[in-house]
């Protein structure tokens, strides 16, 4: 898959549509439920999502500056931001921002990323489960794995380990070899658990 806005967009948006269907009847008790973004719940990170959906480059610049450059400290304030009192407002708010093309200063497959493993995050947790572009899977796993834990990657997590993905036959790296879905691989350099074994992690 090309990296570029005609490819990275419509599976970014179809991904913000399918999530947003698979969690219109939640009950009020299921936006609750621990996701597997650390510290935030269901509901936090939908509002994550409308956060970052609506992020434009200048707009991060200003953001990062006031919170001193601690992306975590400017993540929690755009989910306080954008979190409503009511889930399914955030979640409204959320297909609102659907169509949306904006992003921060990054490289395109960040949206990717976001779409994806955010996607799991809540999915996996509350038992629902999806199937997502496989070739869109690979780019987002390819750019975590060129990215520092700093940034959001997972490239210290994988050193001296060979990644297999089985449903592709496609491989990286070199050491103590980790197979598991290409999906499966991506979260679990992402730093959330899947049960693979990363000696890194």
């Amino acid at each position: 898959m090309r990296v570029s806005p005609g490819t990275v967009w419509p599976v970014v948006h179809e991904e913000r549509r399918r999530l947003v269907a698979d969690l219109s009847m939640l009950g009020d008790e299921q936006w609750g439920t621990p996701s597997l973004c650390t510290g935030w719940d269901v509901h936090d990170v939908v509002a994550h999502l409308v956060d970052s959906a609506k992020t434009t480059r200048l707009g991060f610049a200003r953001r990062l500056i006031a919170a001193r450059f601690d992306f975590d400290l400017d993540n929690e304030r755009g989910v306080e931001r954008e979190r409503r009192n009511d889930p399914q407002e955030t979640l409204r708010a959320l297909a609102d921002a659907t169509e949306l093309r904006r992003t921060p200063p990054a490289n395109l497959a960040t949206r990717l990323v976001e779409a994806i493993v955010h996607g799991e995050d809540v999915r996996r947790p509350l038992g629902i489960s999806a199937d997502y572009p496989i070739a869109a899977v690979l780019v987002a796993l390819e750019y975590q794995l060129r990215t520092g834990v700093s940034m959001g990657g997972g490239k210290e997590r994988v050193r001296g380990v060979r990644l297999v993905a089985e449903d592709t036959g496609v491989s990286w790296g070199e050491g103590h070899e980790v197979r598991g879905s290409a999906l499966d691989l991506l979260l679990a350099v992402s730093g959330r658990p899947t049960g693979l074994a990363l000696p890194g992690r």
